[in-house]
């Protein structure tokens, strides 16, 4: 591995934009089994009342290939889209209860929020001590991310003082944003921060974001393969593959 002071150099790049879960927070996993809980409730539903047989959410492939890194409704619809399922549309304000996309999403948030209001958010301490040593590089450090909890999340590990920007699943709304694969929220986050994308670092983990940071053109595409997946993230776009960001943070 290269090392910090080499692999983000100062005089190559003005700052760096960080992907939250899965990157910064370890909460990817509540995400996904809320998906799971989500999808696997609705779909019992469903094949109950068509007579047919149950085919569960597969954290380990629908996961990865359909949701991960992406809005919370663009993650519904592609999902439903591959199993062949076309739903309304539904509006943002339908109940956890509706059988819509945007009242299925609504349930998947619920319970991400449970989750969250749990305690169960946690950091990663090698990304934590990286943010750190860029700030003190003098780095300007931003999250990019689809959840829409992004405040509560930050607020619960304690670390929203590390940001100097966010572009969150709320900007995405707000300002009509595609979400990843398409680089919009990262090119937004470059704006916010006045820095060029060729002077932008981003670091994700998920295979929707590298092609997100590979779309717009950033000066260095760092993927985090948590999971063993270092292969699938460079073919999608990462320039670099690390196993863990404390592989930054100690430098070499």
């Amino acid at each position: 591995m290269t090392g910090f002071p080499r692999l983000i150099a100062r005089d190559r790049y003005d700052a760096v934009l960080f992907d939250l879960d899965g990157v910064v927070t370890d909460t990817a996993q509540i995400h996904a089994s809320s998906w799971k809980r989500m999808f696997d409730e609705y779909l019992q539903r469903r094949a109950r009342r068509a007579g047919e047989a149950f085919h569960p959410f597969d954290i380990a492939t629908d996961y990865k290939l359909y949701v991960d890194g992406k809005p919370r409704y663009d993650g519904v619809r592609d999902f439903l889209r591959a199993r062949g399922i076309d739903l309304p549309e539904g509006t943002t304000q339908d109940p956890p209860s509706a059988d819509t996309v945007c009242g299925l999403g609504n349930r998947k948030n619920e319970l991400v929020n449970a989750a969250i209001a749990a305690g169960e958010v946690v950091t990663f301490p090698g990304a934590v001590a990286l943010v750190r040593k860029l700030r003190e590089e003098g780095f300007k450090c931003a999250i990019v991310t689809s959840s829409q909890n992004r405040a509560a999340v930050l607020d619960a590990a304690g670390i929203a003082n590390l940001f100097d920007a966010a572009v969150d699943g709320n900007t995405i709304v707000e300002l009509g944003l595609a979400g990843k694969p398409a680089p919009d929220a990262f090119l937004q986050a470059a704006r916010v921060l006045d820095v060029s994308p060729a002077r932008a670092v981003v670091v994700e983990d998920a295979l929707s974001g590298v092609e997100a940071g590979a779309n717009g053109k950033f000066g260095l595409v760092i993927g985090v393969a948590r999971h063993g997946d270092a292969a699938e993230l460079k073919r999608h776009g990462a320039h670099v593959v690390v196993a863990d960001l404390a592989e930054l943070a100690n430098g070499s």
